[in-house]
């Protein structure tokens, strides 16, 4: 699920291959954009005209939210996309997959603009930080690498989940990574020398998703 950047809208995917928008105001289903298969994962663009959507078909497709208009499909993942990120200018669009890659595509007309490798397995998130300058990766093969946002350059691998990273998001800020896996965990790192401060631990459950409040506290 995501919310718009203006808070009016909720917007929600399923393996139902449907993405739907709801209008917050008054609860009112808005619209709904449907795919030839399950959706796995969404993103608004920053300026909330835009929604792209990964799906099992190993697409990306971005839709204008003006009247759900599908504008294109973005083709080159040979698996499932299971992460998509705008990049806080909505310049670039980030998305991974099953088929252990990070892609970069630009927006505005769905270039492929790099493919980023290096995890070895299933690329299960990807998030850019709030400055884009820095790009997020969590993987099947149990760690988290952190990107240049610009060039695709790698610039560390963190180690420190035993299990496999599902989801990674930065601090408001910018100074601070957090990631959950299947190891019922939650790690933060400091962003500035990319160290592990604090392990969060207390479920047996895996932790499928992290966020940090806006105040980043």
């Amino acid at each position: 699920m995501a919310f718009s950047p203006d808070g009016q809208l909720l917007a929600e995917c399923s393996v139902d291959r449907t993405v739907k928008l709801w209008r917050l105001s008054d609860l009112a289903l808005a619209q709904t954009l449907n795919h030839p298969e399950g959706i796995t994962s969404i993103a608004f663009s920053p300026d909330g005209q835009r929604l792209a959507s990964g799906s099992y078909d190993q697409t990306v497709r971005i839709w204008r939210l003006r009247d759900g208009t599908l504008e294109r499909t973005l083709k080159g993942h040979t698996g499932t996309v299971w992460s998509v990120a705008f990049s806080p200018d909505g310049q670039t669009l980030a998305s991974s997959g099953e088929d252990k890659t990070v892609k970069l595509w630009r927006a505005r007309d769905g270039a492929a603009l790099r493919t980023l490798t290096g995890h070895t397995l299933n690329v299960w998130s990807v998030a850019f930080s709030p400055d884009g300058l820095w790009l997020a990766s969590g993987s099947f093969d149990k760690t988290v690498r952190i990107w240049r946002a610009d060039t695709g350059t790698p610039v560390q691998t963190l180690f420190g989940h035993t299990q496999a990273v599902v989801s990674v998001a930065f601090s408001p800020k910018g100074g601070w990574l957090a990631s959950g896996g299947d190891d019922s965990s939650i790690k933060l790192w400091r962003l500035e020398d990319r160290r592990l401060m604090r392990t969060l631990t207390g479920g047996t459950n895996h932790v499928y998703s992290v966020s940090f409040s806006s105040d980043g506290q």
